[in-house]
């Protein structure tokens, strides 16, 4: 490697203005999109339809970006719309000949990617179908996720460790009286990297280790909270219902079917590194040629998972950025009004949501814990409840 492609590497982080802003676009056509998927979500809507809205609109506004640069800027879909409804914990992206409709009263998790030049910015949020505010079991388990995020958002700060966000929000699901659901993993992203080797686990167990890592300045991740009315140990229902996959980039093997070829060979055209759906590829050709590159481990599924039925599913996902002056959330959405049963009285729980998220002063010696210097100016938005209409209306 010569020195200048020493340079590249380095410079690829958010040290560099230009990655920054290509963060920030990728957010800002994310969030519309997600505005976007929000209006389209009515009784009786087809959810391939919204589906396929959110990802049309979100390869449309990404390719007017960097239209006219030398250097080929890839840009589009970091992952597909998912439209997830009721105790579906993620995932569910059906194909086009699939029926499913919405109806009234669903609580739907929408989640959904986009990305300019390999910069990600992810968003889950979750929408109850109906008018006025949403009360009951329902606003419990969204303000679990919502307060989980807010308190995670101030606990993915440098100098912190990945387990003390895993054992936060397992406490702030508690107090609503839900689970953090296990098997979601926070990650960090880098360029063209949106399951990097830094995670948080949501839950953690005996069977699932990761190694314990500390948040530093400049990095990237995608904050995955998802929390359950139930026991929050999601089930593989029907493989069938899986249409997401990403090519697994380490892995090779000679396909045997000439099917499985054909379609290997148009994924690693078309979505050589992003999560992409079956949609995209041609639907008879596609079913039998995913399963072989499956087996074989070319491709990674993203399961469709299910709590019990009458088990209801929150899901807030979004993207921050660890800037030298604070974090910096750059995906999310609004709200409904929640009426919760449960509220927060932990003084714990109370505190985290206090904690600023910008930091004063900029560079300088560690700062020394527990120390009240951070002004909470963002703390209204922590405010379990405030996240009401402010921006929710439509249009």
């Amino acid at each position: 490697m010569s020195s200048d492609d020493e340079r590249e590497e380095k410079e690829l982080d958010l040290t560099s203005p230009e990655v920054v802003t290509k963060y920030k676009s990728a957010a800002e056509i994310v969030n519309k999109a997600l505005q976007l998927v929000i209006s389209e979500c009515k009784p009786k809507a087809k959810i391939v339809d919204v589906c396929e809205k959110g990802d049309s609109y979100i390869r449309e506004q990404s390719g007017n970006m960097y239209k006219n640069v030398k250097r080929k800027i890839e840009r589009g879909v970091a992952f597909p719309t998912c439209i997830s409804v009721n105790n579906t914990v993620c995932h569910f992206s059906p194909l086009a000949s699939d029926e499913a409709v919405l109806e009234e009263g669903d609580l739907v998790k929408i989640d959904m990617g986009c990305h300019i030049d390999g910069f990600i910015a992810l968003v889950a949020h979750t929408h109850v179908l109906q008018e006025g505010p949403v009360a009951g079991k329902a606003a419990d388990v969204i303000a679990a996720a919502n307060t989980a995020a807010e308190v995670a958002l101030r606990l993915v700060r440098p100098g912190k460790k990945n387990k003390d966000v895993t054992d936060a929000i397992q406490k702030v699901a508690a107090a609503y009286d839900c689970k953090i659901v296990e098997g979601v993993l926070s990650h960090q992203l880098k360029q063209f990297v949106i399951d990097g080797n830094k995670v948080v686990l949501s839950v953690s167990s005996p069977d699932t280790r990761v190694d314990d890592a500390e948040f530093e300045e400049n990095e990237v991740y995608a904050v995955d909270i998802v929390a359950s009315t139930g026991e929050g140990k999601p089930k593989l229902l029907d493989e069938r219902q899986t249409t997401i996959y990403k090519r697994a980039v380490d892995k090779n093997y000679h396909l045997k079917m000439k099917a499985s070829r054909f379609i290997f060979s148009e994924i690693s055209q078309k979505f050589p590194i992003m999560p992409f759906s079956a949609r995209a590829l041609e639907e008879k050709r596609a079913r039998l040629g995913l399963v072989e590159c499956v087996n074989h481990e070319l491709l990674q599924p993203y399961p469709v998972l299910h709590e019990k039925p009458g088990d209801l599913v929150a899901h807030i996902k979004f993207t921050v950025l660890l800037m030298p002056n604070g974090s910096d959330r750059i995906t999310s959405h609004s709200l409904q009004e929640l009426q919760p049963t449960k509220s927060i009285d932990d003084p714990e729980i109370k505190a985290w949501l206090a904690l600023g998220t910008k930091t004063k002063k900029k560079g300088g010696g560690k700062k020394k814990k527990g120390k009240k210097d951070d002004k909470p100016e963002e703390s209204s938005a922590a405010e379990p409840m405030d996240a009401t209409t402010n921006g929710a209306s439509q249009e």
